[in-house]
């Protein structure tokens, strides 16, 4: 993970401790392996439950610029919910209500949709508009299908991180 570097003193005496760390550690974490979480799975009214199924995130944040991405499997035990989904950010946004991303929800037996990654309100989670232009609705149980056992929904975003 990248992090600010640190400011220089003029006459400051350099080690190869303070070069490697500000400069080197910096430049390798820009190569480094993604950093996985697990994102917590909502909704606006009664929350899923995710049962058997799985769910997965990893991300890699540059400076403020993080990218994300999701992965939710469904299974044979798991829940719906009512209401809106929405999937927990590895790390707050610095603003909200913003289109950073796309959504695929693959359907186990019939084909998969794609729609729009937006920050919800809070700028800590993220959710999906899928459907046809101008009459898109929020990514729920019923849109855009009736979710059943190993359907997938896979969200990518780019967003600026608060912090």
């Amino acid at each position: 993970m990248t992090f600010t570097p640190r400011t220089w003193i003029v006459g400051e005496v350099v080690s190869a401790a303070t070069m490697n760390q500000e400069i080197r550690d910096q430049f390798n974490s820009m190569f480094a392996a993604w950093t996985a979480y697990t994102p917590t799975w909502t909704a606006s009214t009664t929350n899923p439950s995710l049962g058997n199924g799985t769910i997965t995130g990893r991300y890699m944040k540059y400076g403020r610029t993080v990218w994300a991405s999701i992965k939710l499997t469904t299974g044979s035990t798991s829940t719906y919910g009512t209401g809106l989904w929405r999937f927990s950010l590895p790390a707050a946004a610095a603003s909200a209500q913003d289109t950073v991303g796309t959504v695929f929800i693959g359907d186990s037996g019939s084909g998969y949709t794609t729609g729009v990654a937006y920050l919800a309100a809070s700028g800590t989670d993220i959710g999906g508009y899928v459907g046809a232009p101008n009459a898109a609705q929020g990514l729920a149980n019923g849109n855009p299908q009736t979710f059943a056992a190993n359907d997938r929904v896979w969200i990518t975003v780019c967003y600026e991180a608060a912090s």
